[in-house]
């Protein structure tokens, strides 16, 4: 049986994009009534897979990494404080009158690191530790940066209950980051298993829900017009900004080693977007949502475009001598 969700789950893993594509073809064409119902499927759905995300890292590495902080320190320079500025930059030049859209780019280049930025960088050689605690930490950190961020960014024309927002991003990734680190230490990494298999299957299934029922609140705000058709176009710039970033920031490591440039691009350029949906509907009008759902058509392809090129750039293996 665990082989069966293990093998379900990998396939699941290598093809995120097919996943996240059919959920919002799905939720666009048979929208559902948004409702406090599915309102808590998607919040319950998320916090599940952040829980599950960390159920394989060991609270006693994560302070170990901890105690070399300056490379999660500069990519979460980069993260919250480069991209954001760049994205709202991006805004102003192509939106100079919609505080919405604006807004929502903002939103979508502040959220925590992708969860699937581990599996890419995993998958291309990337340095795995490294990332695991960049996500982890991010997504820590993320209930303190947020508010303050979104509240410097838009408080003076936005009403924010900024405590309400804490406490929601507290009960999605705090608390169930730390447990999931809890259970790891306390099974001796017994239940990496059911990470990698039950747990990770079923991640899944919530990843398209999450998609799922965040697109059909928001498909009646779409217009497919020249106006999203523009929209589109300037949200590509702002993904294609970010996995720019993310290498161009790694050379500032000392030694530009591969392995940290590969985590570097896929740390600063992915989003956790699910949170990104979740947050923009519940607490913005719908229209801040559309860049930050219309963003994922892009990010999943994007990773895969990239570790084609890099697969491509792949140092040759030194030959052996006899």
């Amino acid at each position: 049986m665990l082989t069966f969700f293990s093998n379900w789950n990998s396939w699941l893993a290598k093809h995120m994009f097919y996943v996240v594509l059919s959920a919002l073809f799905f939720g666009f064409i048979t929208p559902v009534e948004t409702t406090k119902f599915w309102s808590l499927v998607a919040t319950l759905s998320f916090t599940y897979m952040t829980f599950v995300s960390s159920l394989e890292t060991s609270l006693k590495d994560f302070f170990r990494t901890l105690s070399r902080p300056w490379i999660n320190i500069w990519m979460l320079l980069l993260i919250h404080g480069v991209m954001p500025l760049i994205a709202y930059l991006i805004g102003l030049i192509f939106y100079p009158d919609n505080e919405y859209i604006r807004l929502g780019f903002v939103i979508g280049a502040s959220i925590p690191i992708g969860v699937t930025s581990l599996i890419w960088s995993s998958m291309l050689g990337g340095d795995v530790p490294l990332s695991m605690v960049a996500v982890t930490l991010d997504t820590l950190i993320s209930p303190l940066l947020l508010p303050a961020f979104i509240a410097l960014v838009a408080g003076k024309s936005i009403q924010i209950d900024t405590m309400q927002l804490l406490v929601g991003l507290f009960w999605m990734i705090t608390i169930p980051s730390l447990l999931g680190m809890v259970v790891h230490d306390f099974t001796k990494g017994a239940v990496d298993k059911y990470a990698t298999s039950i747990g990770g299957f079923f991640s899944k299934i919530a990843i398209f829900l999450v998609v799922f029922i965040n697109a059909s609140a928001i498909a009646p705000e779409i217009k497919w017009d020249h106006a999203i058709i523009k929209l589109l176009l300037v949200i590509l710039i702002v993904s294609v900004s970010g996995y720019t970033l993310g290498f161009l920031g790694s050379f500032i490591l000392k030694g530009h080693q591969r392995d940290r440039m590969i985590t570097m691009i896929y740390g600063v350029g992915m989003r956790n977007n699910s949170l990104g949906l979740i947050l923009a509907l519940t607490y913005f009008p719908p229209a801040v949502a559309m860049p930050v759902t219309l963003s994922m058509l892009y990010q999943q392809p994007l990773a895969a475009l990239i570790a084609s090129l890099l697969k491509q750039k792949q140092p040759a293996p030194k030959e052996q001598g006899c």
